[in-house]
């Protein structure tokens, strides 16, 4: 018994494709002689035409990855693509530090660790990239007190 038009009309009622769609093969008569729309949804109200979910892919590998991911593992050489540079520009890496360094100088002349002028010969060189990173003012400091 062929029922391809009634499933036709079925996928067309549900919005969904062909293969999304089953008729009760107990009730075949009765899909049989449904030749409109009209018919198809009463044999939908009465369960002898349904609609099988569509399957997606699950999320859950994806979240696990990603709360291993925030504790900074799933992030060695294998996974990376692109050199250094092509990761973070120079050019980004190189603001990010001198921002966190000037961040670190102005604190320490707030909290009078250093006076004004010795802030200013601190900005200078940081600015000409004379540190390599806030570790390295301190140590520089550290070194000139003693």
């Amino acid at each position: 018994m062929k029922l391809n038009n009634q499933k036709r009309l079925a996928a067309q009622v549900l919005k969904c494709s062909k293969k999304r769609v089953i008729l009760d093969p107990d009730r075949s008569t009765e899909i049989k002689e449904a030749i409109t729309k009209a018919d198809i949804r009463g044999l939908i109200k009465d369960n002898a035409i349904k609609k099988v979910n569509a399957k997606g892919v699950s999320r859950g590998r994806a979240r696990k990855r990603i709360v291993q991911r925030r504790k900074g593992k799933q992030r060695g050489e294998g996974t990376k693509k692109g050199s250094r540079g092509a990761r973070i520009p120079k050019k980004r890496e190189w603001i990010n530090k001198v921002r966190a360094q000037r961040v670190l100088l102005k604190k320490l002349k707030e909290n009078k660790i250093i006076d004004d002028k010795l802030y200013r010969e601190l900005y200078s060189k940081s600015k000409g990239g004379f540190f390599r990173s806030r570790r390295h003012i301190k140590m520089y400091l550290e070194e000139r007190k003693k």
